[in-house]
């Protein structure tokens, strides 16, 4: 039997429990000759559970968190951007917001999201019809109840996903057996919202927090995530979006109201201090990611975890993006595919903050497997190294097992003092005191020198502003925060604006040199901040070399190779990399437009209810 269905191969499980499977020829059709009901399934915890991890599986591979939901529909923002070449059908349309609805990029996340809808969908509905949820043993019921959390909690992710992208999905909270009509039509976002704050408010009661079933770790919703993510999507609900019957960025009149409900949940993880807290190093949140568990307080809420070196369960985290290596080295090929913007680097304080050689990749690994610098504009993400996985040298692996990070407790933090300023008319005691744990964790060791914290709403609106961009750089957070607090345009402006000055020399990079001389130097693998002021320049110090005008000669000292830094930052209207048409900063952005993704032509064909996104 065929079906139209909005999805990509949407099905129930690949599971031998519930054995369905997908047809992947037409994005909105799947064949499912099911061998095992339902009903069959969820008669048993253990298959259920079995269920339940095949709507977990949707959230993997390389149409999920392993590669493009990290690494590509994200970009760009004042951070990262896509390495390359505009073209408007791959990678680099959607980072350049010019992407066609015929973008290679866009149709299997698309489908494989709305594949974990549909799976969530089957659990949220049978579950509750389960004789052992009714009326089975007292943990019987209890597990049985705990995995319906975990459904709902599931089908939040995916849909906060497809709404942070695509706007007014189709919003379905049935199976599409049980659906009206599978050809669906656009939902009001806010009303699709609505419904899932109200699931998570369920799902929080039905899951234990993380210390209560030490098993699931971070790679399973927990109490605490689902209520960091209840206050994520809270924040969203409330913050602007390009609405469809205005096509404006607007935000709704009752914001506050989801402020609120941010403010409480993220209240109530801050209050379980025994469950999160910030990682006393904040290297080791990323490091832990690459396989080496070293989170013991738990920063790390929630992770989508890689495995089976393949393109469905695994990732692509450290091959696709950070630290370049390169293929000729003894660790093999490896990142590059993410660049930061050049005034990204300067952002922060240069002697003080360690998350600057943390998050940014200021060298790569040559032929020679030594480090040397990037030019200004070649910078990489560097949260996802190679170098820190068990990678084997002679493999041609694409795949290190890197997990991506859904939550961490810095997000909870900072979302608490977002919306305490927001809902109190200004910064408490409470919302100055979660800002500030993470600014000393970033400061460690210099603590009395973290930034003054504003004490007017504004002030500290601006503060969180910035540190959300300090914080959570190359993590897939930036764009999005942009969008919700109505000031991506403006902040592309100001970005622009910053990477003249760059270019020119002026303002804050008044300073800072046209060129640097570098000499390749070995690879010690030890930490970032290390790692960075380790690096041979000509001229003194790494931190003092990138602040001193130098020798502004194209021409290195002897024994040195030069780097173009200032200089790597043009104009020029085709190739420049500020507003060029092939390399430029999110030249084909446009407001109340270019917020929103296109959908997918393949599937506005199949879905003829449908209605394309403004401006596409």
């Amino acid at each position: 039997m065929k079906t139209k269905i909005l999805s990509a191969a949407i099905m129930a499980f690949a599971m031998s429990t519930l054995s369905i499977l997908p047809s992947c020829k037409k994005a909105l059709e799947f064949e499912s000759p099911s061998v095992s009901s339902p009903t069959t399934v969820f008669e048993s915890t253990v298959y259920t559970n079995s269920a339940l991890i095949g709507v977990y599986n949707r959230l993997c591979g390389d149409d999920g968190y392993g590669n493009r939901l990290a690494t590509i529909l994200n970009l760009t923002a004042d951070d990262f951007k896509t390495s390359g070449s505009y073209s408007s059908s791959d990678r680099r349309g959607v980072s350049m917001y010019g992407a066609s609805s015929d973008n290679t990029e866009l149709t299997k996340p698309f489908a494989q999201l709305f594949a974990g809808v549909e799976r969530a969908n089957i659990c949220i509905k049978y579950i509750p019809l389960s004789k052992l949820y009714t009326s089975g043993t007292a943990s019987q019921k209890e597990e049985m109840g705990r995995y319906l959390g975990e459904a709902l909690a599931l089908r939040a992710q995916f849909y906060h996903e497809l709404i942070r992208n695509w706007g007014d999905v189709p919003g379905t909270f049935v199976p599409g057996s049980d659906a009206p009509t599978l050809n669906f039509s656009n939902s009001n976002r806010d009303e699709t919202y609505d419904q899932l704050l109200k699931d998570l408010e369920l799902a929080q009661t039905l899951v234990p927090w993380r210390s209560k079933i030490s098993d699931y770790g971070s790679f399973r919703f927990t109490k605490g995530a689902i209520k960091g993510l209840r206050a994520r999507i809270a924040l969203a609900r409330g913050g602007y979006a390009l609405r469809t019957d205005t096509r404006k960025m607007e935000r709704r009149a009752d914001y506050l109201t989801y402020y609120q409900i941010a403010a409480k949940e993220c209240a109530e993880v801050i209050a379980e201090a025994g469950e999160h807290d910030l990682n006393p190093s904040y290297e080791n949140v990323f490091k832990t990611l690459h396989g080496t568990r070293a989170d013991d307080k738990f920063e790390l809420m929630m992770e989508v975890g890689a495995f089976g070196a393949n393109a469905s369960t695994d990732s692509k985290l450290g091959y696709y993006n950070g630290l370049r290596y390169s293929a000729k080295s003894t660790f093999g090929a490896g990142g590059g595919g993410m660049n930061a913007i050049a005034t990204y680097f300067y952002e922060f304080d240069p002697a003080k903050d360690c998350r600057r050689d943390v998050t940014i990749g200021v060298y790569e690994i040559n032929d020679n497997s030594k480090k040397i610098l990037n030019t200004a504009n070649t910078m990489t993400d560097a949260k996802f190294r190679k170098a820190w996985t068990a990678f084997n040298n002679s493999s041609t692996s694409q795949n290190f097992a890197i997990n991506w990070p859904i939550l961490r407790f810095a997000d909870v933090l900072l979302m608490f003092a977002e919306a305490e300023n927001e809902v109190k008319g200004g910064p408490t005691a409470e919302a100055k005191n979660a800002l500030e744990r993470v600014r000393k964790r970033a400061y460690l060791g210099f603590e009395n020198d973290i930034p003054a914290t504003p004490l007017d709403k504004a002030g500290f609106f601006e503060a969180i502003v910035k540190e959300r961009l300090l914080e959570f750089g190359g993590e897939g957070i930036r764009k999005y925060d942009l969008i919700r607090w109505n000031l991506i345009a403006t902040k592309f402006i100001e970005t622009r604006a910053k990477l003249r000055d760059f270019m020119s020399g002026q303002g804050a990079y008044a300073n800072v040199p046209l060129y640097i001389y570098v000499k390749e130097n070995n690879y010690l693998k030890g930490s970032s901040v290390a790692e960075v002021a380790n690096l041979d320049l000509y001229g003194g110090t790494p931190n003092a070399v990138f602040y001193t005008k130098g020798l502004e000669s194209s021409t290195a000292p002897a024994g040195y190779t030069v780097k173009a830094w200032r200089m790597a930052v043009n104009d020029d209207p085709v190739s420049g990399s500020i507003s060029g048409t092939s390399n430029g900063f999110a030249t084909y952005f446009k407001a109340n437009e270019r917020e929103l993704l296109p959908y997918p032509k393949t599937v506005l064909i199949e879905t003829t209810n449908m209605v394309q996104n403004n401006g596409y």
